[in-house]
């Protein structure tokens, strides 16, 4: 290709036009564009302090082996200072080239500095023979050159692009998008942006090639606060740092700006409760880079929409009167960061903390009547929509009395505080004396609200107030009123966590329930009082069982007690359908589903677990905690079925669920054996040592226990093994879980009969109580044993009773993870004649695969002559008692078709009948 006047070399020396700018060396200009500043060719340095955060810069180096990787998030959250990082550590092989884009580049001053990057990428690779370069944007005869060129590299080019946003025009990346699709990816894209930039995106993310991190992953974490603030030499107490978290919810300006805030105070604890967005600095910084730039009508949308925690598009447009509100608060959390969109349908937003603070302290700017009217309509529009703790904190926020003590009445079954938190909203002005000498039940909403919104200081302030009014009520007010209060006092209770007070004040409602009217059965709550007298105090039977019984299940559940947890679940889960209160139920339900998982009765939790994440309830940000529970449970599914790939995702989504003392352990158990299976027994060791460290209760202890025994023993760690065993098993009469454990590790260790007398009797009647799992484990070592001893027809029918036990649930990781001579024992039980042919024959195909020594590509390469696809699996129909007809039948097949498989295979097999091509194929482990 000729040379021409607007064009540079690959790879050529500096000429006399290169200069060297801290360490950059200079490209030539052109006639037709100014100089190339080196700033801009160059990553900035970082500001200090520098946190680290290796996770980071894994994930980008990760994302850098693939064609695009986009840094996505709004101003504020580090992106320059990770990129810049990144682009700076050490590493194999050449740096990445930087470029950062600046406003108001035009596609030809963008490709001067793309056309220097490129240049400077492939200095070191020199090549006489290279294409030159375009500094303006390339002809597509230049870019096929370019391309093949890149495509010769031995090496990729890293390119970063920082600021990526301030390209708006599709045609100014044409070019670099046809070089990334055409350079057999030796051009490598790592950008930086506000929003995704005019890409066709979609093709690599069809492909699974685009690696993106947003601002969830941007977020510093609660350690890495903990690290900000060191590097900042600001000594904030331990107990304050994740509150700063959540303030924050770990944007890293923000975190600056409070770093700087809290170095400057004399008490940095109390600064951390004081620090919120309507700081001047964080207000400036929010206004200026996040407000500004959205439309008009999304900020007063977002402003108005304030008096919320969340809001959806139909509440948005209740608040608003625009129909188009939700589009606007889509358009608002199209970047993330700082109005999140949750996953729900439909989709729920929230603004970032410190963003709510200045959008509240703004909605202050308007009328006072102004703002009690969005608060009127944010109480009818959630009342209507069954939140009845958010229509009342709006309704006392509107100095609604009347509204207000009627959703008390009415809906106080679903306003029990559902776990200790923080306020989310500002407490609501406090009820006159004058409204609360005249209905003392004012008061008691008012503490129900400030309960839920987890401000006991409040509560409580508020329910004596209403005690002291409520002396001279009448009957059967007076009854409607003690049970009222009995209900906040529980809630109070379930906040602080005190244990023994809930049952104090869960006995205190019991004995206010009265029967429904017309004696048992008689329907909902309520039926047969007059519709005018809400106070009546009667029929409400249901709703007392309810809260009451559900409360206790929570403690009893917090306690390790999972027997009288999933009794007292159940007893509230049918009140509550009754009752017609779907968030008790859900719950209850989710719970129960989680005890029902722990069990084994696998069918059950996971119809019950899917059937609560289905729930009204279980949309958007409400009720997190309580779906969290159908996630545990679900993935204590998928873990004993052995489908490991759907139990971390289940785990995942589980969140705060396992936050609680009994799902915690729980949550342990599976995230173990997850890890286990995953091939990091050292981390599982840990996860099991710390629950067990805190674990609820001697069953779940003893679980964890048994679990982490055996792990130990898995790798090796026999004296460990032992040593806890004996710790845990000297309290009288072992659990089944430790005593199976003891039995395995005995067996291990070759203390045959040892191992008898620990192993606990699985066919016993009290042995139905036991859990699943432990109950099949027991029979398959038990099974196992008479095999090793020579008795074949013991171990065919103990296998098949465990076998009957396990497969209507479903549960399959007893057999696929078991010892390896339970693979020997389901084999030979092929040949015995089995009611389950064709579970035991999907389980030896899975024992096989959790084996890679053993898998039948490598076991192939053992014959002259691989077996088919056909033949493989004609070859797993040999294992049954079917003729050939009738394996004809099963496959859809021709007899003679099948005839001519089965003679290949005994050819390929070195083997003249059936049984001994069977025997052979399990030696080379084919079946």
């Amino acid at each position: 290709m000729p040379e021409e006047a607007d064009q540079v070399r690959f790879a050529t020396a500096p000429t006399d036009a290169t200069t060297e700018v801290s360490g950059t060396p200079e490209p030539p200009t052109t006639d037709a564009a100014a100089p190339l500043l080196a700033s801009r060719l160059t990553p900035p340095v970082p500001p200090e302090p520098v946190v680290l955060r290796p996770r980071l810069l894994e994930r980008l180096e990760r994302g850098a082996g693939g064609p695009v990787t986009l840094v996505l998030a709004p101003a504020g959250w580090g992106k320059t200072t990770v990129l810049s990082g990144w682009a700076r550590g050490e590493r194999d092989g050449p740096a990445p080239v930087w470029v950062t884009v600046a406003g108001g580049d035009t596609t030809g001053r963008l490709w001067a500095y793309l056309a220097a990057a490129l240049r400077a990428a492939v200095a070191e690779e020199p090549d006489e023979g290279s294409p030159p370069v375009p500094d303006g944007p390339p002809r597509p005869e230049q870019l096929e050159t370019l391309a093949a060129a890149l495509a010769t590299r031995e090496r990729p080019v890293l390119l970063v692009l920082d600021d990526l946003h301030r390209v708006t025009d599709p045609a100014a990346l044409a070019g670099l998008e046809f070089l990334l699709r055409h350079g057999d990816g030796r051009l490598r894209l790592v950008a930086g942006a506000r929003h995704e930039p005019p890409l066709t995106l979609h093709r690599w993310r069809l492909a699974g090639d685009l690696t993106t991190i947003g601002p969830d992953e941007l977020a510093f974490r609660t350690d890495e606060v903990a690290d900000l603030l060191v590097a900042h030499g600001v000594p904030v107490p331990a107990e304050a740092v994740p509150r700063l978290a959540e303030r924050t919810a770990g944007w890293p300006a923000g975190l600056r700006f409070a770093a700087l805030s809290l170095g400057a105070g004399a008490d940095p604890a109390r600064a951390v409760e004081r620090f919120g967005g309507d700081q001047p600095d964080v207000a400036a910084y929010l206004r200026d880079e996040v407000l500004t730039p959205l439309d008009p009508a999304a900020r007063d949308v977002l402003r108005r929409c304030a008096v919320t925690v969340a809001a959806n598009a139909d509440l948005a447009a209740a608040l608003t009167g625009r129909a188009d509100a939700g589009h606007l608060l889509a358009e608002a959390a199209r970047e993330g960061g700082f109005v999140q969109r949750d996953g729900g349908e439909p989709p729920w937003y929230r603004p970032h903390p410190l963003l709510a603070d200045l959008l509240r302290h703004e909605l202050d700017r308007l009328p006072a009547e102004e703002v009690r009217e969005l608060h009127r309509r944010a109480a009818g529009w959630c009342a209507a929509h069954d939140r009845p703790a958010e229509a009342l904190r709006h309704a006392l926020a509107a100095a609604e009395w009347d509204d207000a003590t009627t959703l008390l009445l009415t809906r106080w079954p679903e306003l029990a505080p559902d776990e200790p938190a923080r306020a989310a909203a500002p407490a609501p002005p406090e009820p006159p004396a004058e409204a609360v000498r005249r209905d003392p039940e004012l008061a008691l909403a008012a503490a129900a609200e400030r309960a839920y919104a987890g401000d006991p200081a409040a509560a409580d302030g508020q329910l004596r107030r209403a005690v002291a009014h409520a002396v001279d009520l009448p009957e059967p007010r007076r009854d409607r009123f003690r049970r009222l209060a009995a209900a906040v006092e529980l809630g109070l209770a379930r906040l602080a966590g005190d244990h023994e007070e809930v049952r104090r004040a869960a006995d205190r409602l019991l004995t206010t329930a009265a029967p429904p009217v017309g004696g048992p059965g008689a329907g909902a709550p309520g039926i047969g009082v007059p519709a005018a007298d809400p106070r009546a105090g009667i029929g409400e039977e249901d709703d007392v069982r309810a809260v009451a019984d559900a409360a206790l299940g929570l403690v009893a559940l917090a306690e390790g007690a999972l027997t009288t947890a999933g009794a007292r679940f159940g007893t509230a889960l049918v009140a509550a359908r009754r009752a017609g209160r779907p968030r008790i139920e859900l719950l209850c339900a989710s719970r129960s589903a989680l005890l029902e998982a722990a069990r084994g009765a696998l069918r059950a939790a996971d119809e019950h677990a899917r059937e609560a994440l289905a729930m009204p309830p279980c949309q958007g940000w409400s009720s997190r905690r309580d779906c969290g529970h159908a996630y545990l449970a679900l993935a204590l599914v998928c873990w004993q079925r052995d489908r490991p790939a759907e139990a971390a995702a289940h785990l995942a989504l589980a969140g705060p669920a396992g936050a609680e003392p009994g799902a915690a352990a729980l949550a342990a158990l599976c995230r173990a054996g997850l890890l286990a299976d995953g091939g990091e027994p050292a981390a599982a060791l840990r996860t099991l040592a710390a629950a067990r460290a805190g674990a609820p209760g001697p069953e779940l202890g003893a679980w964890l226990s048994a679990a982490e025994a055996q792990l130990r023993a898995a790798v090796g760690d026999l004296e460990g093994a032992r040593a806890l065993l004996d710790v845990v098993g000297d309290g009288g009469s072992p659990d089944p879980a430790l005593a199976l454990a003891s039995a395995r590790l005995r067996l291990r260790v070759g203390d045959a009969r040892g191992a008898e007398r620990a192993l606990p009797d699985w066919t016993a009647p009290e042995a139905a109580d036991w859990p699943l799992p432990v109950r099949l484990g027991a029979g398959l070592l038990e099974a196992a044993s008479a095999g090793s001893a020579g008795d074949g027809r013991r171990a065919g029918r103990l296998l098949e009773e465990v076998l009957a036990l396990a497969e209507p649930e479903g549960c399959r990781r007893v057999f696929t993870r078991a010892e390896p001579d339970v693979r020997d024992l389901l084999a030979t039980h092929l040949d015995s004649g089995t009611a389950h042919w064709a579970t035991v024959s999907d389980l030896l195909r899975d024992v096989d695969a959790h084996r890679p020594e053993a898998t039948p590509d490598a076991s192939a390469r053992a014959l002259d002559e691989p077996l088919t696809e056909r033949e493989l699996t004609i070859l797993r129909y040999l294992q049954s008692i079917l003729s050939n007809v009738e394996i004809a039948a099963e496959l859809s097949l021709s007899v003679n078709t099948v005839k001519t498989h089965v003679r290949n295979i005994y050819r390929k097999l070195d083997a003249t009948r059936r049984r001994e091509a069977v025997r052979r194929a399990r030696e080379l482990r084919l079946i």
